[in-house]
């Protein structure tokens, strides 16, 4: 996480956490792990980088991190207590939530017209841009990493050099001729 990044308490990111493992489910990363509910094989949005994404300086939502760790948690409660469920005071209240009940609780705070809708969905969007982008880090480190997302999109490879180029047309035919004024590393004139 570089320097200018938002800094969180651990109640946070595992707040976090749940809630973009709610948006893009995956595996637990180890038999007691809280946050993630394990509701997908394989990696989801967490194992994407949707934390580092959200506190990222270009991000540009980490200070309302903290608040909105709040708002969810302050959410979850009153959704337990609404749905008479016991909450595991050990862990933040979104986490204590089993995965339906965290899903359920998440569709009804970003439904259309709510009065919140507009803190939860770009938040949630965080979590998608993390598993379709690989944003959070360079495309080539998360390729070799082995990024879930771009992964289970069959992303290309980049060449050796680490550039990409495309041999074969993705419709298998050509749709345009270039530019005659593009210059030989594809510029435009």
């Amino acid at each position: 996480m570089p320097p200018e990044a938002t800094r969180l308490t651990d109640v946070e990111v595992m707040t976090l956490e749940a809630f973009a493992d709610t948006i893009i489910p995956g595996e637990r990363r180890y038999a007691t792990d809280r946050a993630i509910a394990g509701a997908a094989d394989g990696g989801g949005a967490v194992a994407a980088g949707a934390v580092d994404l959200m506190v990222s300086e270009e991000g540009g939502i980490g200070g309302l991190l903290p608040t909105l760790v709040i708002g969810l948690n302050d959410h979850a409660q009153a959704y337990a207590e609404k749905h008479d469920r016991t909450l595991d005071d050990t862990v933040p209240a979104f986490v204590a939530l089993d995965f339906d009940d965290r899903t359920a609780l998440a569709a009804e705070l970003m439904a259309p017209r709510t009065d919140e809708q507009d803190l939860w969905v770009p938040l949630a969007m965080f979590s998608v841009m993390a598993w379709d982008t690989g944003a959070s880090v360079h495309t080539t480190e998360a390729l070799a990493a082995g990024h879930p997302g771009l992964a289970a999109m069959g992303f290309t490879e980049p060449d050796a050099d680490g550039l990409w180029r495309f041999p074969d047309f993705s419709y298998r035919r050509v749709l345009a001729s270039p530019h005659p004024h593009t210059t030989p590393s594809g510029d435009p004139a």
